[in-house]
């Protein structure tokens, strides 16, 4: 009996890469330190963006094991800290799936629910691509190791040492390449303003965080900031049962037009990080001045409530506690709350992360780099300036040590290659870009091993008894 469903799909994914020749076979010979085996590559995240670089760079025959700190299945911010009911971007994007068809999330939806179902569904429920790429894991036989967070990241001269806290306690493993496919916070953590320090901890939560959204029924919640992640946090608190939510936009209206979305086309993606600095300055500063406006479904679940209030030209200036109340100073003036919500975004900050210790002490910023002719958002000079192969380059004076063996395959890659290192849609792009960096380099450090490997082959195609020796004596035939 024929395969249905997945088990088809499965199937016809095998074939798929059996047509293409995928993945080719290992190459990168196997080094050793202190007698213990390096990995060819590690990569640092599970997630999409970690999962889509460990899936080319397999296709291209190097080896790639993936550490994640969270347990199968809870990779990503999916299942955790995002809070959209959907994904923001069309269901018709092809994601992960490195330009194979039978990888795409519409092929997996398909062969569950069929033609007409596709056709009829709107966006892509969030849960949902959470089970897409866990199918895309099993499918492609990806190496992950979860519930092992890495805590530290030491670049040598020949390998990076990464050290691994696992349920059976500290690890070291030495990799020759080391990935960070970290996502959104990747460099840093949430950007908050200096009076969120003011108020207790346990009266405010960032966007970003892991926090029991019921612990707000009945409480009156700020919100601020107008995004697509402070929207899904005030609709989340509103449907936990939020006395009152007060969204607060500094802004006097919200965005209302994607100016980024005009722009999005392969000149974009491909073209994006190879303009003059001053040209990417001037388009990165644009659309962040201009900013991504929510996604229309995601402000209606809000307004649907009415016990949600819009405040516009709304700029918070300060914060105290006072009689138990947290006491916002606004333009609009003082207002009490219970609790705020900070949908404010994120920002590079190397201190927020132990484990980048090393590397933020001699990476290169885009500071270093270039200094802006015109005025744009500061915040992107803080983002790392990255090679070709969105590899760490050491600060000038600073000797490389192994630094560039150290790649950024996560959100603040921005502004050296635009955004194909963590969103949907151009996120095969990226990883292909990346995987192509790493197996360039792998196979330029062990040059002479492969022009000996050359040398030493042995297998002939010919065996000598194809073709017999003509006699001189034709050559000097004459008619």
């Amino acid at each position: 009996m024929a395969a249905t469903g997945l088990d088809a799909l499965n199937e016809r994914v095998a074939d798929d890469l059996a047509f293409l020749e995928l993945p080719a076979a290992k190459w990168v010979p196997g080094t050793t330190v202190e007698g213990e085996r390096v990995l060819d590559v590690a990569v640092i995240g599970g997630g999409m963006a970690g999962l889509a670089a460990a899936a080319s760079l397999r296709f291209q025959g190097v080896g790639a094991i993936v550490f994640d700190g969270r347990p199968k299945g809870m990779e990503g911010p999916w299942a955790t800290t995002a809070r959209m009911e959907t994904l923001r971007s069309p269901k018709g994007l092809t994601g992960p799936a490195l330009g194979i068809p039978s990888l795409t999330f519409r092929a997996w939806f398909e062969a569950q629910f069929g033609r007409a179902a596709w056709d009829a569904l709107g966006k892509i429920p969030r849960l949902q691509w959470m089970e897409y790429l866990n199918w895309y894991r099993s499918v492609l036989r990806l190496e992950v190791r979860n519930e092992s967070r890495v805590t530290a990241i030491v670049p040598h001269p020949d390998h990076v040492a990464l050290t691994v806290d696992t349920p059976d306690g500290a690890q070291v493993h030495r990799a020759r390449h080391a990935v960070l496919a970290t996502g959104r916070d990747g460099l840093g953590g949430p950007l908050l303003p200096d009076f969120a320090q003011d108020l207790p901890a346990d009266r405010w939560a960032h966007s970003s965080d892991e926090y029991d959204y019921g612990k707000l029924a009945g409480r009156r919640v700020a919100v601020i900031g107008v995004g697509s992640s402070a929207m899904d946090s005030a609709a989340t608190a509103l449907e936990n049962g939020a006395a009152a939510v007060h969204i607060l936009i500094r802004r006097s209206d919200i965005p209302r037009t994607n100016r980024g979305m005009a722009m999005g086309n392969p000149g974009f993606v491909e073209g994006l990080g190879r303009l003059p600095d001053d040209w990417r300055w001037r388009i990165h500063s644009y659309i962040a001045e201009e900013q991504v406006p929510p996604p229309r479904a995601s402000v209606l679940r809000v307004s649907r409530h009415g016990n949600a209030h819009f405040h516009l030209g709304c700029k918070v200036v300060g914060a105290a506690m006072e009689d138990g109340e947290v006491i916002l100073q606004t333009s609009l003036g003082p207002a009490a709350f219970d609790f705020v919500l900070f949908g404010t975004g994120f920002k590079v900050d190397w201190a927020a992360k132990d484990f980048l210790r090393c590397i933020g002490e001699r990476a290169r910023t885009w500071r270093d780099r270039f200094v802006p002719g015109e005025a744009g958002t500061d915040a992107l000079l803080d983002m790392p300036d990255l090679g070709p192969a969105f590899e760490f380059l050491p600060r000038a004076g600073e000797e490389d040590g192994g630094l560039s063996r150290v790649h950024c395959y996560c959100y603040p890659a921005l502004m050296s290659h635009g955004a194909v290192s963590g969103d949907i849609p151009a996120i095969s792009v990226g990883a292909t870009r990346l995987s192509q960096g790493i197996v360039a380099a792998l196979y330029r450090e062990d040059i002479d091993w492969h022009f000996q490997r050359g040398r030493d082959y042995d297998v002939p195609e010919l065996n000598g008894d194809e073709w017999t020796p003509a006699s001189p004596d034709l050559l000097r035939a004459r008619r």
